[in-house]
């Protein structure tokens, strides 16, 4: 009997959109010997003389677990080849595929990261034996079983008014690649074929949203879409990036959930 559901739930994910093992690539960077001024890089009160925090001071204001009802947050692991310097694509379009990554939009002097990934509830089909389920409840139970947002939530620091000309850049880089762009990721290649301006969640000094839309899928003609946010709290720049493989599979819509935005903008008030 052809099981074919499986498959395409693969390639879906292969094509169009960066993968988990991609999105769950950045590990802290930074330096914890980076000057800080706390008081001046959270609330960006001098943009001038404002000084980004060190690694040690965002990973006591990154999300953590507990924070956020109904997700688990953990550390991002399995770094990419290469890491920053791995992800290649046209300059004006790096910012994206850096948020996209879980990294800083531009270089940083300080930047970690998280997973946030949704509680799962069981499906009805969960305790249902495979061969009295046909090729299409199969299907359902798979897409089911994937059905979870998993946000990658980071957080960079910067000198002066390096956290505006990030957001900047990611805000250039929507519109400059709005047709579409191609890079790789750890040696991995993503092609886009569109990059779509979202309203953001309102949160922070100022903030840019928006879709990555990969080619379609070889088996249903369906493109695949992704979602990232980058939001700034003075000089502290949060970028979230969002993948949910059920609902890309079954061509549902979804955002970035605003449980976890507004959690962590709580952390950085």
């Amino acid at each position: 009997m052809k099981r074919s559901s499986g498959i395409r739930l693969c390639v879906t994910v292969a094509v169009g959109a960066l993968s988990l093992a991609l999105i769950t690539g950045c590990s802290d960077g930074g330096s914890d010997d980076a000057k800080s001024n706390t008081e001046n890089a959270a609330k960006g009160s001098d943009k001038s003389t404002a000084k980004a925090l060190t690694v040690a001071e965002l990973k006591k204001l990154i999300l953590a677990q507990g924070d956020v009802d109904g997700y688990k947050v953990a550390a991002v692991s399995e770094a990419i080849p290469g890491g920053r310097s791995g992800i290649k694509t046209d300059a004006k379009c790096e910012p994206l595929l850096y948020v996209m990554s879980g990294l800083a939009p531009t270089d940083a002097p300080a930047e970690t990261n998280r997973m946030a990934t949704a509680d799962k509830k069981p499906s009805a089909t969960a305790s249902t034996d495979l061969e009295d389920m046909s090729d299409a409840d199969i299907e359902k139970a798979l897409t089911d079983s994937m059905s979870v947002d998993v946000t990658i939530v980071a957080l960079s620091s910067y000198d002066g008014d390096g956290a505006e000309k990030a957001v900047k850049a990611v805000s250039d880089a929507v519109s400059g690649c709005s047709g579409g762009f191609t890079g790789k990721a750890g040696g991995e290649e993503q092609k886009f074929t569109k990059i779509t301006a979202e309203k953001g969640s309102g949160t922070g000094d100022e903030s840019v949203a928006f879709a990555a839309t990969g080619e379609p899928d070889e088996t249903d003609g369906k493109p695949s879409a992704v979602h990232a946010e980058v939001v700034r709290h003075g000089n502290v720049v949060a970028t979230y990036y969002t993948m949910n493989l059920g609902a890309i599979v079954a061509n549902k819509a979804y955002t970035v959930p605003a449980a976890v935005i507004t959690a962590q903008s709580a952390k950085l008030k």
